[in-house]
């Protein structure tokens, strides 16, 4: 892929890349190519560039619509940063910049809110220590008209000498394109360009090291130490872990039970864990709503706003039809948008129950909302990777269960989410005898609430009411990161969607009135 040139910087941020690509692929460049002002560009090739942009747009998308990573690009679980792949480029050892261009689409979109962003040729220049892209912004409902640009400066770039985590603040052009003015001069998301090295099958012993390997900090490699060599280290463990091989005889656990759990039965116990989603969550403990999570009646929550565990299953499986029904206790109440001691947003899930027949099946709960319950909600469609329901040591494990939002289920969020919209995965893990063992894990949370404010607990009942949000709010934790407490780095639309909340309170229908507008114009 051709790379276009760009402005040179200070030549300290260009030999601080330098030094770090000086111990990959620069290894194989003479010493005098290093101090030649006419030495040839060397080519630069299997890089990788990770970025999330920002971590609030992120959640911003997720809560209203969704990324789609093609390409060659890739973006991590949990709504997470974005990998562009195949960088190919070039290294002048003449200024020591790099200029590296990667492959990969990046597509942003929500019908609600009306927009498309599109990312395509992400570049990173270390001379000019900045990321720019080829970025197309649409409105869909054609208030608008789309902007299109070429090589947008979307960030400024700290280049560092490893180039991983290096800092980033957005530009004004990133704030003009992303659909928020505020995005100028704010942080983003740490940037890491690396090489995708391929794994050796086997160590080597006896290669020679490079002699006089370039170092643009300013001194001589010595030859026979080339920079990042190190004594092989064995491919396998030396260790002898019991756990480090299949075991072909019973375990303990196993041992102790006279025999093996039928084909089909009652359920002895289970447990599932579920994040309903995580956008939601962000929301709900976030700016906006400044609102709490909690959980009650044995439900368990992952520290930092995480997913719940809910427990003490009981139900029927049947492991040669495929076939598994699942109730489980505990529940997780969501409350935000207080005005005046009441709430706009009330909502608790209790009594989950999960089924799988052939690997799909249904996920059910009681829901109230603002008071008003309704039981045996259909929720999410269900489908698993596998039609399986085998047990391994009398205990059926069903992880990363994909849920889909159903219309029942979008009517129970007040269409806060379409029908159709992805949900958090869900993970089933059931014991089919008293003595099985569940596996360790997913209820290390600990029963409380994840509230965005200074609010303290309070109330009683099933629900386990949480009083959160009333006081100053410092920003709700989303992955890792905040909100600042004023929302001024969420785009438009979603402080459009905050007014509407804010005039739904008053009727008690926080999510059911859905003022908000098309994306039209940045927040100021």
């Amino acid at each position: 892929m051709p790379v276009r040139r760009r402005r040179s910087t200070a030549l300290a941020a260009a030999v601080a890349t330098a030094a770090a690509l000086g111990a990959t692929a620069l290894a194989t460049v003479g010493a005098s190519a290093a101090s030649s002002a006419s030495a040839a560009e060397v080519p630069l090739k299997d890089y990788e560039l990770t970025w999330g942009i920002k971590q609030s747009y992120r959640s911003y998308v997720g809560m209203f619509g969704s990324f789609t990573a093609s390409d060659g690009a890739t973006q991590a679980a949990g709504n997470g940063a974005f990998t562009f792949t195949d960088g190919t480029g070039t290294y002048d050892p003449a200024d020591n910049t790099a200029d590296l261009a990667f492959q990969g689409t990046l597509v942003s979109a929500s019908a609600a809110h009306h927009f498309e962003v599109t990312l395509t040729d992400v570049r990173f220049d270390s001379g000019a220590g900045e990321i720019t892209a080829d970025v197309t912004t649409v409105d869909t409902s054609g208030a608008t008209p789309t902007k299109e640009g070429d090589d947008v400066p979307l960030a400024t770039v700290a280049v560092t000498r490893e180039m991983t985590d290096m800092a980033t603040t957005l530009t004004a052009e990133a704030g003009e394109y992303l659909g928020s003015a505020g995005y100028a001069g704010a942080a983003g998301d740490p940037l890491t360009v690396v090489q995708k090295t391929p794994p050796t099958t086997e160590p080597t012993t006896d290669a020679p090291t490079q002699p006089g390997s370039p170092d643009p900090t300013g001194t001589e490699t010595t030859p026979g130490t080339a920079p990042g060599t190190q004594d092989p280290s064995p491919t396998a463990s030396t260790g002898t872990s019991p756990s480090a091989s299949p075991s072909t005889s019973p375990s303990t656990s196993a041992s102790s039970s006279p025999t093996e759990a039928a084909a089909r039965g009652e359920i002895a116990d289970g447990a599932l864990g579920w994040g309903v989603k995580e956008s939601f969550r962000a929301y709900v403990v976030g700016p906006i709503a400044k609102g709490a999570v909690t959980v009650s009646g044995g439900a368990t929550q992952a520290a930092g706003n995480g997913a719940f565990t809910f427990k003490d299953a009981t139900g029927t499986y049947d492991t040669d039809a495929g076939k598994l029904t699942a109730s489980f206790q505990g529940a997780v109440n969501f409350k935000g948008h207080a005005s005046g001691g009441t709430y706009g947003l009330d909502l608790t899930l209790s009594s989950l129950k999960a089924t799988l027949d052939g690997g799909t099946g249904k996920l059910t709960a009681d829901v109230n909302s603002l008071g008003e319950q309704t039981k045996g909600v259909v929720l999410a469609d269900l489908k698993a990777k596998s039609a399986d329901l085998g047990a391994a040591e009398n205990v059926i494990t069903v992880d990363d269960v994909a849920a889909t939002l159903t219309d029942a289920g979008a009517k129970a969020f007040g269409d806060f989410y379409p029908a159709g919209t992805a949900l958090d995965a869900v993970d089933l893990s059931v014991a089919l005898t008293e003595d099985a063992q569940l596996p360790d894990g997913g209820g290390t949370g600990t029963t409380g609430s994840a509230g965005g404010g200074t609010g303290t607990t309070g109330g009683s009942g099933g629900t386990g009411s949480t009083v959160g949000g009333t006081g100053t709010t410092t920003g709700g934790t989303i992955g890792g990161g905040s909100l600042a407490s004023t929302g001024s780095d969420l785009p438009g639309p979603a402080l459009g969607a905050a007014a509407g909340v804010a005039v739904a309170i008053g009727a008690g229908a926080v999510f059911a009135a859905r003022r908000r507008r098309p994306q039209a114009q940045p927040a100021e």
